[in-house]
């Protein structure tokens, strides 16, 4: 910052500058994400699933008092610092195990939850999957599937390993107190499957059953 006065006129800035930067390293083995194959699970670890951010995304491009109070409310982000801290020391573990490294592929999850997240993912690999939301921890009972689906709770990544790196990286994770949850296994189809259970009469349904191709690479556009 600078300020100084001189002939009576006062200079300086309305508001302090600063300039910061970093240097950082990482292991060649951990720059690109792996290909996913038939088999791989589909993690989430990180905090529970909460009414946070159910619309945040589009909340946020909203001008001030346009929104309602109920969906306001939800649309505010809260973090939770101790729960993120656990799980990046999980990420961080992960990543010292260089060649051995069990994360395949990872994710953060920001705007649209795991509704976007966990397309991405997938798609990213060419392959699809069947995701139980009854497996999502939630620490709100009366959350329905959509909020579930498309809540923007902070703390949480997408993470995809093999199948036969589960001992180890639940191992890591109880280590590290980092919850997680096996919410899907890849399959070979590219097609996003989201099925949901009624706990009331145990039946299944699928809210989400489409093409991921058709999701993230349709050309069809919307007219006025």
């Amino acid at each position: 910052s600078f300020e100084f006065c001189d002939k009576d006129v006062h200079w300086g800035f309305h508001k302090p500058i600063m300039l910061a930067g970093g240097v950082g390293t990482i292991s060649e083995a951990n720059t690109k994400k792996k290909n996913l194959i038939k088999g791989d699970l589909l993690i989430v670890i990180g905090g529970p699933s909460m009414k946070i951010g159910v619309g945040g995304g589009s909340a946020s491009s909203m001008n001030s008092g346009d929104n309602d109070e109920f969906l306001d409310f939800n649309s505010v982000q809260r973090g939770n610092p101790e729960m993120q801290k656990r799980a990046q020391e999980v990420i961080n573990c992960c990543a010292s195990l260089r060649s051995k490294n069990p994360i395949l592929s990872i994710h953060d999850v920001g705007a649209g939850g795991l509704s976007n997240a966990v397309p991405e993912i997938l798609h990213s690999s060419g392959v699809g999957g069947e995701i139980n939301l009854s497996q999502i921890t939630v620490n709100d009972a009366t959350m329905t599937a959509s909020e579930i689906w498309c809540n923007e709770s902070q703390e949480r990544y997408v993470i995809c390993i093999s199948n036969k790196s589960l001992a180890l990286f639940e191992k890591i994770c109880k280590r590290e107190r980092c919850p997680f949850s096996v919410i899907a296994i890849v399959k070979q189809q590219k097609i996003l499957s989201v099925i949901s259970a009624n706990q009331n009469d145990k039946d299944f349904v699928k809210p989400v059953d489409m093409s991921l191709d058709f999701l993230l690479e349709s050309s069809i556009k919307s007219k006025r």
